[in-house]
């Protein structure tokens, strides 16, 4: 299958250099410096630096070449932040069967990605890739299993033959919703886990462990997010049975406890008392959640879904609470049944 990959950041880059053992695939940049690194040194140096690039894998920041190689009976996968998509499937050509893997809700709009498809009213075949994966153990070969969804039957069948192997598992959906409402929650859950583990942390360093939080509200907190995430998900049409599985509770403990989760990383940076502007250039990646947590609750308003988790995170990125604060705010809240 001729596949082509848009988006050279870590998981775009980990997903064409696992793929390109089997298929004709071709990853584009935007940056023509970038790509000029990569052929010379086989190596994406700023995202993947300890993954050598696949012989076989293909290397373009020409934009037309790599929608004419994956146009027809290929395949197209959008690797950008969910802040590109829009503008990318208005380059795709007509017909084009086309994956995304950005996580999360369009700034402005609110939209999913499948939503956003729909405004567009484009002639493609579209659908979500998603899961529990960090880039750096799918490009080290590690066992990952992820869902492809779609309301078109055949599309994730086609994700299956591009990625399925002895070490990626793809799974299949008919609930894009589920799915992209799993991703975009979780990464705003991961946010609320780091901030608790955070202040756990400090409190241990300092011998004052009494009242501040731990491993119990560790699992409370990835609990009641799940929690969340379900109302949500159910108010705008998903299914309950998607939440339990690999792009609900999957995607949510590996993100909100994985060292290599970015959302993860913000939590704990903000129970340090730094700012959202110097963890963002620390980062120097995305953190979807960021961006995300306001369109969450901006959407849990509009369908009057209760999400006080997440009321509590977008207050802390605001500057309206401080973090431990947020956690006092939580666990002040008035006992009630637990569904």
């Amino acid at each position: 299958m001729n596949i082509s990959i848009l988006g050279a950041g870590a998981w775009g880059t980990a997903l064409a250099a696992a793929a390109a053992e089997r298929h004709e695939v071709m990853l584009w940049a935007r940056d023509r410096d970038a790509v000029s690194r990569m052929q010379a040194t086989r190596r994406n140096t700023q995202y993947l630096p300890d993954t050598e690039l696949p012989a076989a894998l293909q290397l373009t920041h020409d934009l037309g070449q790599v929608l004419a190689h994956g146009a027809g009976e290929g395949l197209i996968v959008i690797a950008t932040p969910m802040a590109a998509l829009r503008e990318m499937l208005l380059q795709l050509p007509p017909k084009s069967r086309v994956l995304w893997l950005c996580k999360g809700f369009e700034a402005g709009t609110g939209l999913l990605g499948h939503e956003i498809l729909d405004d567009l009213k484009l002639d493609l075949r579209g659908g979500i890739l998603s899961g529990p994966s960090f880039a750096q153990e799918v490009a080290a070969g590690q066992p990952t299993a992820l869902v492809a969804a779609s309301q078109d039957p055949d599309l994730p069948q086609c994700a299956v033959e591009a990625f399925h192997s002895d070490r990626m598992r793809v799974y299949t959906s008919p609930d894009p919703i589920g799915v992209e409402v799993g991703g975009a929650v979780k990464n705003v859950m991961a946010i609320a886990v780091g901030i608790a583990d955070g202040l756990g942390l400090q409190a241990q360093a300092q011998g004052q462990s009494a009242g501040a939080p731990g491993l119990n509200a560790r699992a409370a907190l990835i609990t009641r997010g799940l929690a969340e995430m379900l109302r949500l998900g159910l108010a705008l049409g998903a299914r309950t049975e998607t939440f339990l599985g690999l792009s609900g509770m999957g995607d949510l403990v590996l993100t909100a406890t994985g060292d290599l989760s970015r959302n993860r990383r913000v939590g704990l940076m903000l129970a340090q008392g730094r700012s959202l502007d110097d963890i963002l250039h620390a980062l120097g990646h995305v953190a979807e959640g960021v961006y995300s947590a306001p369109t969450v609750l901006s959407r849990a308003h509009d369908r009057r879904v209760d999400m006080p988790i997440t009321a509590a995170v977008v207050a802390v990125l605001e500057g309206r609470l401080s973090p431990l604060a947020a956690v006092d705010v939580l666990m002040g809240r008035q006992a009630r049944t637990e569904y």
